[in-house]
This record gives C-alpha cells, structure tokens and sequence, in this order.
C-alpha cells in the first residue's frame, strides 16, 4: 500500500459501487416479484371484470363489433364461431369507418380471448391470431404459454352461465422491460453522480488525514538532538501513535543520557588509571632497586585495574547491546560449584572460604550463558570486598514462592545511604580495592533479563547479602 490516501479513496468507492450494484440486483428482484404479484392481480381483475360483463344474449355480432375494437394495426382481432349457426370461416372484414388504431405502443403487450367449452376459438384480439388460434384455456387460473415465439402469462375462467371460457393474457417482456426501466431509472442518477461523489470522497479523506502530515511534519522538522515531547491535541485516533512516539523519545533520551554519563565516567575511571601507569613506570625509571620493585608493583596494580574495567564495559556493552535470549530451565547447583571452582584460586590467594551450601538440585527459568555472567559477577564481587581470611557462601534455597540464589560474605558490608545506588555504574561503596564499579550494574542489569528479583542488604553484625529470587 503505497498511499493511505489512495487506498483508502478506491476501497470507499468500490464498497459504495458495490453496494450498488447489490441494492440495485436486489431492488430489481423484488420489483420484479412484486410487478409479477400486481400484473397476476390484474389479469385475475381483468378476467373476473369481463366474465361479469358477459350479456347471455350476446349474439355474433357483438362478437365481431368486439373483434372491430380489439383489433391493432397489422394484428387484427378475429371472431370465429359460436357454435352451428356461424359460419367458421367469417373474420373481421375491412371496414372504412372502423379502422384499427393503437392508443399506446404497449397495447401490444396485452390480449384476450373467448373460447366455447369444447375448446374451439370463439373471438381472440391482436397478436393472439398471428401465428393461429392461441391455445385454448384447460383449467381456471394462471398458466405460461409459448405462443409466436413469445412467452405469455394468462389468466383463465369458465363461465359456466354463458358456458364460455374467458382469458386475459399478459407478454412477459412487457413485465422485463418495466422492471429494467426501473432499474435504469434508479442507477443511472448514481453512475452520473459517480465521479462528483469520488471528488468528495477524495477531499472528506484528504481533509482526515491532515492530522498525519502534520505529525509527520512536526517529526520531520525536529533537530536530531531535540528529544522534547510531541505535544498537541492530535485525533483519537493518532493519540496512541503519538504517545508510543513519546514513549519511544523518552527511552531514547534516556538511553543517549546514560550513554553520555557511561562515556564520561569510562573516561574518567580509564583516565585515573593510566596516568597512576605512567606516574609509577616514570618513577621505576629514576628509582633505586627497592624503590624500583615498588613502582613496579603499583603498576601492575594498575595495569589489572585497567583490564578489569575494560573487560567490564565490554561486558555491559554486549549485555545491553544483544537483545534479551530465550528462557529455559536451568539447575542452579551445576553453575554455582563450576564458578565456585573457577574462583577458588583467587579466594585462596587471601585465604578466604569459597563454599555451596543449601539445596543440591534448583531449577529455575533462565538463560544459562548470561546466568554464569551474573554469578560471576556476584561472587567476584563477594570476594573482592570481603577481607583477607573471610568467607564468602553461596546458599541455594526454596520456598512454595520462590527459589533463591543468595551470595554471603561477612566483608564490611555497604553504608546505609549507598544501598540505594550500589547498582549505578561507577559507583563503588568503597574504594580499597580494585574493583571498577561496574560488577553489580552488570548483575542489575543481567537479573532484570533473566526475570529474577534483586535484592541486597546489609547482614548481622556485619556483611553483605545480594539474593536472586525466580518465581517458584
């Protein structure tokens, strides 16, 4: 569909044609019942009218005075016989002073007739003679009959006072002919008024669709960096294309802003970093032997420092950028005692106590590769914050509303006012390690992908809880 406009200007169009052309088969099928209804009535009337007017001393020459009146130009009416005392072969003469005449051109459309009782022709008007008598009536009441190569609808009855069968006979063409005029009469109003109806069609929707351009518009002139609301009273309508365009500026606002403010805290953070580098490999240049193995060491701190935040932005990098992975059953237990092992040796370095306790067998609904990211996270975490000889636990557990995953360490734990923004990016609740305060914004926004529930609080007396919570 290249253009609403035009679309919507055909489809309206041909729905009215088409649904003129359906009223208009339907009218003419009921006209055309009801004329066939009325035109039975009539010839019924017509008969019963005529039968009534029957004289029982009507002799032959009424019948041929009759015979004179019926005729029409070039289909003369014809009076036969009336039993033994008329001559068979007597027809309607010429006559100067009775000359046919037709008053209207549809009279040729209508006829009647006598008929003795046995059947033989007594008088037949007009078109009823043209190709010999017209077949006599059987049975009172209305029959078809091919006659000259028409199609007549007649109407019968026996008379049996004057003992004289009477039939009034109607072409079915006269009955085609008014039922297409009708129908003409009633389109063709329509089929003129077709092309000032699609120009009015053409602007009521041109003039509806206003609201559109000028949305488009108002889209089109904004500058790239302005992320200001859509504002405006646009049609019903529009309304929820305009919100969902609100909605969509101000997830991009606040996805440019927190790209903005990662851009300037990665600076910051890589800055510190790489001049402490540069200080300390300038000192070692000019330093004695101990001074020199010094320098040396704060370097490598440093250098571990740097690799730890440059391998955290490309993780959070690749956790926002990929879209969110399908979810499937996932045992816990595995993944926890594989990391636990993986982190070992650093634990052991400080001599500290890495341990799995809890339930032996948890099953959640999660992404398994991005659910190792988040535990490593967390227990990297755990241990980097946890002194020398602490002890950090990650406990398993379930109840009827959920399974937990809780990491535990019994490190200094994190002030009251920090909980609140321990998940923000480049925060660090303390600044005696090495960490890039960038771990726990990872698992926030890992957690939130994996349906889980977050949760950290400080422990009794001392010490930090960070529990994972699946619903059960």
């Amino acid at each position: 569909m290249t253009s609403i406009r035009r679309y919507l200007t055909r489809a309206v169009l041909g729905l009215v044609l088409a649904g003129a052309i359906v009223a208009g088969a339907a009218a003419w099928l009921v006209t055309r019942h009801e004329m066939e209804e009325i035109f039975d009535a009539q010839l019924a009337q017509f008969g019963r009218i005529l039968t009534a007017m029957l004289d029982i001393d009507m002799d032959a020459s009424d019948y041929r005075e009759l015979a004179e009146r019926m005729s029409q130009p070039g289909h003369l009416a014809r009076f036969y016989n009336m039993g033994d005392n008329i001559d068979p072969r007597a027809i309607l003469p010429d006559s100067p002073d009775v000359q046919p005449r037709r008053y209207h051109h549809e009279e040729r459309m209508l006829s009647l007739g006598f008929w003795n009782a046995d059947g033989s022709p007594r008088m037949l008007s007009a078109e009823w003679n043209d190709s010999g008598p017209f077949p006599a009536p059987a049975h009172n009441g209305y029959r078809w009959v091919d006659y000259g190569g028409e199609r007549w609808r007649v109407f019968s009855l026996f008379d049996s006072q004057h003992n004289v069968w009477v039939s009034t006979g109607l072409r079915s063409d006269f009955k085609q002919e008014l039922a297409n005029k009708i129908l003409l009469g009633n389109s063709l109003p329509f089929l003129l008024i077709m092309p000032l109806l699609g120009m009015a069609l053409w602007w009521v929707i041109r003039r509806g669709l206003r609201p559109i351009d000028r949305l488009s518009a108002e889209v089109a002139r904004r500058y790239h960096q302005d992320l200001t609301r859509i504002e405006g009273t646009p049609p019903q309508e529009l309304r929820g294309l305009r919100d969902s365009l609100n909605a969509f500026i101000e997830r991009l606002r606040l996805t440019l802003e927190r790209e903005r403010r990662f851009t300037a805290d990665a600076a910051h953070e890589l800055r510190t970093p790489l001049a402490g580098l540069k200080v300390h490999i300038d000192n070692a240049g000019s330093a004695g032997d101990e001074e020199y193995r010094v320098s040396l060491d704060k370097a490598h701190s440093g250098i571990e420092r740097l690799q730890r935040v440059v391998e955290q932005l490309l993780t959070l990098a690749r956790v926002e950028r990929d879209p969110p992975r399908r979810l499937e059953p996932v045992d816990l237990y595995p993944i926890a005692t594989q990391l636990a092992g993986e982190l070992w040796p650093l634990a052991d370095q400080r001599r500290q106590q890495l341990e799995v306790s809890g339930c032996e067998t948890l099953w959640v609904r999660a992404e398994p590769t991005e659910l190792g990211v988040l535990i490593r996270n967390l227990v990297d975490n755990a241990l980097r914050y946890t002194p020398d000889g602490g002890s950090v636990t990650l406990h398993l557990s379930r109840d009827e509303a959920c399974a937990t995953l809780s990491v535990l360490d019994n490190g200094p734990g994190v002030p009251e006012a920090s909980l609140e923004r321990i998940t923000e990016r480049f925060h660090r609740a303390s600044h005696r390690t090495t960490g890039s305060g960038l771990g726990l914004a990872i698992v926030s926004e890992l957690a939130q992908r994996q349906r889980a529930t977050l949760s950290i609080v400080n422990r009794t007396p001392h010490g930090l809880a960070v529990r994972l919570s699946w619903p059960a």
